[in-house]
């Protein structure tokens, strides 16, 4: 697992709150919220080091002082390792109740049977069309109408006799 790090200057001097009032505790105070500001971030505290740090001092002269530092580490976000898949729940799927016996013993050809199987099946029904386009024997006239239309013969009469019956069904309304 490979981390990326981050260095923070250490406060040097203490921050105020409420009920806090000796020196060393506003010190304590200011580590705390910088703590906890980079732990929200997801960075994890490491250590604090203290380490040289080399100063110029005039024109041509140095001095070294010290600085206080604090470590933080977190995993790389693109590290393959760090990745640590969660396992889900399998959702639960509602059992439907048995059918009852006395729904089972009826015969497939009678009318409760097609009511029960309609609403336990969950396909859609296709509800029966109504008879009103059906041609009546006084509404066929000629010759072709006779005839099935598929056998090449016009279709021209049962056109007529088709607008003949809608008219006869608008006067009716």
């Amino acid at each position: 697992m490979t981390y990326e790090y981050k260095v923070v200057p250490a406060p040097t001097r203490g921050q105020k709150a409420k009920g806090i009032k000796a020196p060393a505790d506003r010190f304590a105070n200011a580590l705390e919220i910088e703590m906890n500001r980079l732990g929200a971030e997801g960075w994890e505290y490491l250590r604090a080091d203290t380490l040289p740090h080399e100063e110029r001092s005039g024109l041509t002269g140095s001095s070294t002082s010290y600085r206080s530092v604090l470590v933080f580490r977190r995993t790389k976000v693109d590290d393959v390792a760090a990745f640590q898949p969660e396992t889900l729940e399998a959702t639960k799927v509602a059992e439907l109740p048995a059918p009852k016996e006395a729904e089972e013993a009826e015969a497939p050809g009678t009318a409760e049977h097609a009511d029960t199987s309609r609403i336990m099946s969950s396909e859609p029904v296709a509800e029966p069309k109504p008879d009103s386009l059906v041609l009546k024997e006084e509404d066929k006239t000629g010759t072709s109408a006779e005839k099935d239309p598929d056998e090449g013969e016009s279709v021209d009469d049962v056109n007529v006799a088709l607008k003949k019956r809608v008219e006869t069904l608008e006067q009716s309304k």
